[in-house]
């Protein structure tokens, strides 16, 4: 199971470290690796503490908008992210959508091509 977590984490880390060197938008300053950690760390402790509430706040929206609000949520996080990590720095709004966007499609890539039964 730790493996799997450990395995997961770094597919994440890859999956920013491709995006952010992809995107003009997004920059990790410093070690890269260890900024894209530090990031993929504080997406994922956002994702756990704050966008559940977020999720649950917008309920209205979201199913007037047919779920697609949910991109601005996921953009928050990632806004929210490159104010709490100093070394990583996103331009605008919209490139933190598109980041989180584009992340989200490579780490499922990835996942798939590790993961392909879905089983650990």
């Amino acid at each position: 199971m730790i493996i799997y977590s450990v395995i997961k984490f770094l597919i994440a880390v890859v999956s920013i470290l491709i995006i952010g060197g992809i995107l003009p938008g997004i920059r990790l300053r410093g070690n890269s690796f260890w900024t894209a950690s530090l990031v993929a760390l504080v997406i994922g402790l956002l994702n756990f503490l704050v966008y559940p509430f977020m999720v649950i706040i917008t309920i209205p929206i979201t199913v007037f908008s047919f779920g697609i609000f949910l991109f601005i949520l996921n953009g928050l996080v990632v806004w929210w992210a490159s104010k709490i990590v100093g070394r990583f720095e996103v331009d605008n709004f919209w490139w933190a959508i598109l980041f989180s966007i584009l992340v989200s499609f490579i780490t499922f890539i990835f996942e798939w091509y590790v993961f392909p039964t879905g089983s650990y």
